[in-house]
Parts: C-alpha cells; sequence; structure tokens
C-alpha cells in the first residue's frame, strides 16, 4: 500500500520534535514510501507539531488550512493527499484537530507514532478520519528505525516525559511522566552511532539533569556523560537542563570529558525570585547565579544560552528589571526571549494579568536590544581575529553552496569560503580548521586551513 508513495514531514519545535520526526521518516521509509521536500510532492503530508507557545499552533493551523485546495501531486496512486498531525499538539487536541480541520484525516498522539501506518490505512481504505491517543507508557519507548537528518549528527534520547509541573508549561501534560532509559542501553547506543561514523551525539531529555532517579533512586547523568564519552565519539551536547537538578558532578565533567563541548542551555525563565516562584520553578536567582559560577570555574570559555519569559502573569516592571538585569549580568551568547503564552490547561492561564500588551511588548524589545548588543561583544571578545577553532561542517550556506556552514565547539555558526573547484557539500559531516577572521553578532567568519 505505501510501496512508491511519497511523505512529507513538518516540524514546529524542539529537539524532541525533531527526533520524533526522524523516527517517523525511519518508520515510512520502512514501508516503502519515499521522503519529499514538500508538501505539494507528497501523498502523506506529516506534521510533527509542538503546543509549548501559541506561536506553533497558529503555523499548523495556517499550513494545513492553505493546503485545502492545493493541487494533488501528479500520478498520486490516491487522488488526494492525506495529512497527518502528531507531535504534542496531537496529544494535548486529538479530536479537536479534525474538527477544526476539514483536510486532516489522522491525528495520534506523543506515544503511540508506531500507529500512524495503521492510521493511514483505514483513512485510504475506508475513508475513516480518526484520532488514537494513548495517554502515557510505563517503560521507555524507542525502538522505531529512524531516518536521521545528517549521518554524522544524531539525537539519543535519555529521558521522556516531565515531572516539574512549571505552571506555563503544557510538556508534563502531553509528554507524561519522566522516564529514564537504562545506562547500559543508551551506552550501546552511543556506541552503534560511533561505529557507524557519528560525529556529534546530542542527549536529549525534557530534564536531563534529573535522569534515573525513576530508574535509580537518584539523578545519574554525570554517569551517562561518562560512558558516551567512552564510546569516543568527537562531540557530545545535551539539552535541555533543569537549574535545580544541575549538581556539581555534572558541572565537573565540563572540566575533565574533553570531549564534552563547551556550550550549555540553562533556562533561566526570570530573574526574579517572587516570579520563579509563580512560575513553581524550584531554584532562586541566587541559587542560579552560584550555577552559572561553578560552571565558569570549571569551563572558563563556556558558552552559555538560555530562556527568558517576558510578561508572565502579574509581573511587574521592578521583577522585569531583575530579569534584565541577570541577562547583562550573566552575559549569554545565545537567548530565547519569549513573550508569556498561555497554554489552556496549566495553572497559570488563570492567573490574572492587567498588564497593557503595548508595555510588555516594549519590555520584550528592549530586552531583545541587550541580547544582540551583548551577543556582539561576547563575540569578539571570545573570538579574536587569528584564532583557530575546529568547525563541524553541516553544509552549505543558504545562499552560497562555495561557502561552507558549521558549528563551533561553542556551537557558533562558522562561515568560510571552501577552496576553488570544491563545494562545501563535499566537506559536510567533517571537522576542519577554520581560522576566524571576523566576528558578527550571530555567525563568525573565518578562512579554511
Amino acid at each position: 500500500m505505501f510501496e512508491n508513495t511519497t511523505f512529507c514531514i513538518t516540524t514546529f519545535g524542539c529537539q524532541m520534535n525533531k527526533h520524533d520526526a526522524e523516527r517517523l521518516s525511519g518508520l515510512m521509509s520502512s514501508l516503502g514510501s519515499v521522503p519529499v521536500q514538500t508538501n505539494a510532492e507528497a501523498d502523506f503530508s506529516i506534521f510533527v507539531t509542538c503546543c509549548v507557545r501559541e506561536k506553533a499552533d497558529e503555523r499548523l493551523m495556517g499550513t494545513v488550512a492553505t493546503m485545502k485546495n492545493d493541487p494533488v501531486r501528479p500520478g498520486s496512486p490516491f487522488g488526494k493527499r492525506f495529512v497527518a498531525i502528531g507531535g504534542c499538539i496531537g496529544q494535548r487536541d486529538g479530536q479537536k484537530l479534525l474538527d477544526q480541520l476539514e483536510n486532516a484525516d489522522v491525528v495520534f498522539g506523543t506515544h503511540n507514532m508506531e500507529a500512524l501506518p495503521h492510521l493511514l490505512q483505514e483513512a485510504i481504505e475506508g475513508g475513516m478520519r480518526r484520532a488514537e491517543l494513548v495517554d502515557g507508557r510505563a517503560e521507555f519507548h524507542d525502538d522505531l528505525p529512524e531516518d536521521r537528518e545528517h549521518p554524522w549528527a544524531a539525537w539519543l534520547p535519555i529521558t521522556v516525559g516531565c515531572n516539574n509541573f512549571c505552571t506555563y508549561c503544557i510538556v508534563p501534560y502531553v509528554r507524561g511522566r519522566e522516564l529514564s532509559r537504562p545506562i547500559d542501553e543508551i551506552a550501546q547506543q552511543a556506541q552503534a552511532y560511533v561505529d557507524a561514523g557519528v560525529k556529534e551525539i546530542t542527549l536529549l531529555g525534557q530534564n536531563v539533569n534529573s535522569y534515573g532517579r525513576d530508574l535509580y533512586g537518584e539523578p545519574r547523568f554525570a554517569q551517562v556523560l561518562d560512558v558516551v564519552s567512552k564510546t569516543g565519539v568527537e562531540r557530545i551536547r545535551f539539552a535541555t537542563s533543569h537549574p535545580k537538578d544541575l549538581t556539581d558532578e555534572v558541572i565537573e565533567r565540563f572540566a575533565t570529558l574533553p570531549n564534552l563541548m563547551p556550550a550549555l542551555h540553562l533556562p533561566a525563565q526570570s530573574g526574579s525570585n517572587r516570579i520563579l516562584k509563580a512560575m513553581n520553578r524550584r531554584y532562586t536567582v541566587e541559587h542560579y547565579r552560584e550555577l552559572i559560577e561553578k560552571l565558569r570555574k570549571a569551563c572558563p570559555d563556556i558558552a552559555l544560552s538560555t530562556d527568558i519569559i517576558v510578561g508572565f502573569p502579574g509581573e511587574p516592571e521592578e521583577d522585569f528589571q531583575a530579569t534584565y538585569d541577570l541577562v547583562n549580568e550573566v552575559g549569554y551568547n545565545q537567548v530565547f526571549t519569549f513573550i508569556y503564552s498561555k497554554r489552556e490547561g496549566t495553572p497559570a492561564a488563570e492567573m490574572q494579568d492587567d498588564t497593557p500588551r503595548e508595555v510588555i511588548q516594549e519590555r520584550f524589545d528592549r530586552l531583545v536590544d541587550l541580547v544582540q548588543r551583548n551577543a556582539e561583544r561576547l563575540n569578539l571578545e571570545q573570538n579574536q581575529a587569528g584564532v583557530v577553532l575546529p568547525v563541524l561542517v553541516t553544509g552549505a550556506s543558504k545562499n552560497d553552496p562555495s561557502i561552507l556552514a558549521g558549528k563551533s565547539p561553542r556551537n557558533q555558526t562558522v562561515h568560510a569560503r571552501v577552496p576553488q573547484g570544491m563545494s562545501a557539500s563535499d566537506y559536510a559531516g567533517s571537522i576542519v580548521d577554520i581560522r576566524i577572521d571576523e566576528a558578527h553578532t550571530w555567525y563568525l567568519w573565518g578562512t579554511m586551513l
């Protein structure tokens, strides 16, 4: 049924969604369907969508709705295009999505991705439009085939779900409670990746720092870093970390493991203790500052990034100013700034807020301006002209195939022109030395050595 058909997967959201998309691609490919780049070429349009922020909802609804009158792929064996929606929004909304989007055929959740083929089969053979969801799983489940975007890079989930229940966040309700993968399975998969030529492994979880608490009674993320490091993989990264669970043992690994990259995403969300308490973050600004101090002591050149929410319900100017001051003090290489987005079903959605939208927007713009100025300053300080960086080449610049794009150990984007007669794709997946000539706000420019 799926032989010689085509599918296109569109992903909105976090790294976990991207990994889920790779697994869905592997599943569809194993059935004989062929991946394509656009929905216009696809018999099956599959969406893996986040619901943490309202913008992802809007993008999904708008994209699917506008596909309603698109022509069917020439040569399609079905005479129509089938639309399937999964990810966190599928888990949250289920049948509601089918009611709202008349051209959607299938909805599945975060715990039953393997159901996609039989749901599509029902839609093809019987015209059934159906949402099938599973509330949760009792054990870690990651046994679907995967079709990785890049052969030299791999996502490796070590936990799924979340136990933190931050008052603004929908994730625990759509991803379920936290489940950890046995450490020996992680080690085996990491080694398999290395044996297959993977050069960079990114460990994934809603909160990697609490890994193992459900299996072993205590967090053992430092031990995970140890066993993955022993595989000899050239680069290790991880996401995401919750400050309340970041231990001294994990911080120490930035000083002792040579293949753990000097970059950490540590969401602060706010610089105000009052707002942090309202968010149920369970740490203080003082504790967060102590973590930053320990990290910079262990790894002086570490690149730090964070998430900040502006306009949390009831946030006055003084609390925003505390956040502004924290961002300025820490000096992040990158800050992901968001205006608070109300998520139905979360405690924060019931909190009252009379702050005018224009006030929130002005604060947001003020913070973004600070972030840009600090990022440019840090890039200039950390990457003086003449510094040589090992860069993992990810491919060509979007605008010029003779210019490569890659990532430095600190996860900065690096561009350089390749030798005459070569293209950037010739170097994809290689780690090359690049001498930095210029540092810009969001990228570095250099010369390939």
